[in-house]
């Protein structure tokens, strides 16, 4: 029977809340959990703000130099160093593409030795997914300052930073990607005879291959980004010039160099979204 809501009488929605009380409160210890988790939340977050000394004073203070920084930046000029900051883009550029390409190569092993259905020993298993961590765990730009000490200021120094970094997050996402793989295309592999380098040649590669292009190609957009950033700590690059500038307080040249990083970064993002509609036949879902 249909009950109306003026039909409902009171033993009606006693009998209701009887049946699933939930849904029209939550128990006592529910609400009590619930409402010492927002206080402390509330304690955190004002921790927070008095640790890093937030005051509203500081806010506008800091907008009031911001200001003038960008009445310092205007108009924005090369001041006769267009050569150096393009030959500094285009190291940065190799930083990130050379990077990126040979984390991609060397996460690719790796992410089949870290998948579960390909490697089942635990033990193994464990010990990779553990060394991955470690190496994506570590910030690239940590990676670069220890580079530098290693072999010396330049791009190469950039370039190892991206690697080993890189290496253990792609990894990872290779290996969880191969985990999520449809087993029935590997079945059929191995009922037509298939050895095990077969079996992951036809029946695994062609499914995660697409995810192995997106990722990297995500990863190349990144990394040039953060390739801008590690000239800073002496790993060469565009970064390089722009902490130079701002040394100095060549504010119109650092908004010029920003300008052109900026625009290197949106060509990527278009190039990279025609090549994986080229490679993957699948339309980009970002803006």
């Amino acid at each position: 029977m249909k009950l109306t809501l003026d039909r409902i009488d009171a033993a009606e929605i006693a009998a209701r809340k009887a049946e699933v009380p939930l849904a029209f409160a939550h128990p006592p210890r529910v609400r009590l959990a619930r409402n010492l988790g927002l206080a402390a939340f509330a304690i955190l977050f004002v921790y927070c703000l008095w640790r890093m000394g937030f005051s509203p004073a500081r806010i506008l203070g800091g907008l009031t130099e911001l200001g003038w920084l960008i009445v310092l930046m205007l108009p924005p000029w090369h001041e006769g160093f267009l050569g150096d900051f393009l030959w500094g883009l285009a190291e940065t550029l190799a930083m990130a593409f050379l990077g990126t390409l040979f984390a991609s190569l060397f996460a690719i092993p790796l992410g089949f030795l870290g998948a579960r259905n390909v490697i089942p020993n635990w033990l193994f298993h464990f010990g990779l997914r553990r060394f991955l961590d470690t190496l994506r765990g570590i910030d690239t730009l940590i990676w670069a300052l220890i580079f530098v000490s290693v072999v010396g200021l330049g791009p190469f120094a950039g370039i190892l930073a991206i690697i080993v970094s890189d290496t253990g997050t792609l990894g990872k996402l290779y290996a969880e990607a191969i985990e999520n793989i449809d087993r029935r295309p590997v079945e059929g592999v191995r009922a037509a005879g298939a050895n095990r380098m077969q079996l992951n040649r036809f029946g695994i590669v062609p499914q995660v291959f697409p995810v192995i292009v997106s990722q990297s190609l995500y990863f190349f957009e990144s990394n040039t980004r953060s390739a801008s950033i590690l000239g800073i700590v002496g790993a060469g690059g565009i970064g390089l010039q722009l902490s130079d500038r701002i040394r100095v307080n060549e504010w119109d040249q650092v908004l010029f160099i920003i300008i052109m990083i900026l625009i290197m970064v949106s060509l990527i993002d278009t190039g990279s979204r025609a090549l994986r509609l080229r490679l993957i036949g699948t339309k980009s879902t970002r803006p």
